[in-house]
């Protein structure tokens, strides 16, 4: 079963935004987004969740008045717990099997 990938061109992801061209490259350098494709940044295509992360980044910047050290710290610590999340419910559901299984 192949997963299908929403991806964004960087126009599109810099007009929904409203971020100019030099943004998205400074947000790339502080690993805020990834680009999933191209070679220069014209060519750049991002996924959703890149996007997603951008949101978040550009919200931290302007309500917290970060600079992008901080708002990169912020976004790391954030996927991290992000991703422990998704593995502990996936330990969860496996132990919920195991414990209806062992009941038997």
């Amino acid at each position: 079963m192949a997963t299908t990938v929403l991806r964004i061109a960087v126009s599109e992801l810099c007009e929904q935004d409203e971020l100019s061209h030099s943004l998205l490259l400074e947000m790339v350098q502080y690993d805020i987004a990834r680009p999933v494709a191209g070679s220069s940044i014209e060519d750049w295509v991002f996924d959703a969740t890149t996007a997603h992360w951008l949101k978040k980044a550009l919200r931290l910047r302007r309500d917290l008045e970060l600079d992008w050290v901080a708002v990169a710290m912020l976004i790391d610590l954030l996927r991290e717990r992000e991703r422990l999340d998704q593995e502990n419910q996936q330990l969860r559901h496996r132990l919920g099997r195991f414990l209806e299984d062992d009941g038997q």
